[in-house]
């Protein structure tokens, strides 16, 4: 019989870096339920828009509201002009709370999926709490939905294809792609048609203490005090963590049966002290009559995929790919 390690086994780099990603977000956060955006700048190193191919894509930034800050970045791969791609419209993590497309993670982690699915990624620039509570962040990812649904032809390029386009986030961003794509269900947008939804360790919770959550109590980069931290800061005042936004599949979830939810694939790891809430996602999703697969990395970590010396971060690439590909092939078929 095979046990499961009690531990992750991590590289030396990668233990490091997730110990000064915790430790650094830690001390910005304040009880006080405030950030010190100043104290977080140190560690998140911000990588500017690059016209010039970088491993074969170029990136720029367009902002849609500047009284917002609400902007994304568009990472165009070198490919034929007459190859059409799919749009990949991404949310990033970071607890509703910290980081930005700009930050060196997620231009990287963006760059690599717009070479290797190909696909133009679009990566949306949000607002961040304590200083903006939901709605906030769940406006502004659905107001770049129906900016590209009526300006895509004059922002994008040519080839890119807003007919086959795919919700992917990580974590908070997952939780964001979910909610948008709710929404978009009811849109009726014209161009723009959401066909997938990726949603990597999704950032979900609820009043109770699920088995995992107690388990992995010292997690890395996510905990409970931290979870617990970001839905205060996140949450209207006078809410709890079974609010519609946090606990999806709890006793006060959206009923999603009646929508056109497009086919969702979940993505969850054996060491992610959410894992136990990302599952009840997937089961949720079925049980709404909803297309869903689970895809588990067991031996691995919350936000593994950011970074590129694991083995398991490649692995997803390549799964999010075959996603892609089988999502984009339904719609030829019809």
């Amino acid at each position: 019989m095979t046990h499961q390690p009690t531990k992750p086994s991590l590289p030396w780099k990668t233990r490091i870096s997730v110990f000064l990603i915790s430790t650094l977000s830690d001390a910005a956060r304040h009880s006080d339920g405030t950030v010190n955006r100043r104290f977080f700048r140190l560690l998140d190193f911000q990588v500017p828009p690059n016209p010039k191919p970088t491993n074969s894509v170029t990136s720029f930034d367009t902002t849609i509201d500047a009284s917002r800050n609400l902007w994304f970045r568009l990472f165009s791969p070198s490919v034929p002009s007459n190859l059409v791609l799919p749009v990949v419209i991404f949310f990033h993590g970071g607890g509703f709370t910290f980081l930005s497309p700009a930050s060196q993670a997620y231009d990287a982690v963006c760059r690599r999926f717009a070479r290797k699915f190909p696909a133009f990624v679009v990566s949306v620039n949000y607002r961040l709490a304590p200083e903006h509570i939901y709605p906030s962040q769940y406006d502004d990812g659905f107001d770049v939905l129906k900016f590209l649904n009526g300006n895509g032809a004059t922002i994008l390029p040519e080839n890119a294809d807003l007919s086959r386009c795919i919700l992917a986030g990580d974590s908070a961003g997952a939780n964001l792609a979910h909610h948008v794509a709710v929404r978009a269900c009811r849109s009726g947008f014209q161009t723009l048609k959401v066909m997938g939804l990726v949603s990597i360790q999704q950032f979900f919770g609820g009043e109770e203490r699920t088995e995992a959550e107690m388990q992995l109590l010292g997690s890395m980069l996510v905990s409970v005090p931290r979870t617990d931290w970001c839905w205060k800061a996140f949450l209207p005042n006078g809410s709890n963590r079974d609010h519609e936004a946090v606990n999806v599949s709890g006793p006060n979830a959206v009923d999603i049966a009646g929508l056109d939810f497009p086919e969702t694939m979940v993505v969850v790891a054996g060491f992610d002290p959410l894992k136990d809430w990302q599952k009840r996602y997937y089961e949720w999703l079925k049980a709404s009559g909803k297309e869903a697969t689970l895809m588990e990395y067991p031996n691995t970590i919350h936000a593994f995929y950011i970074f590129p010396e694991l083995p398991e971060a490649s692995q997803l690439i390549m799964q999010i790919k075959d996603f892609i590909t089988n999502c984009c092939s339904k719609l030829q078929q019809n």
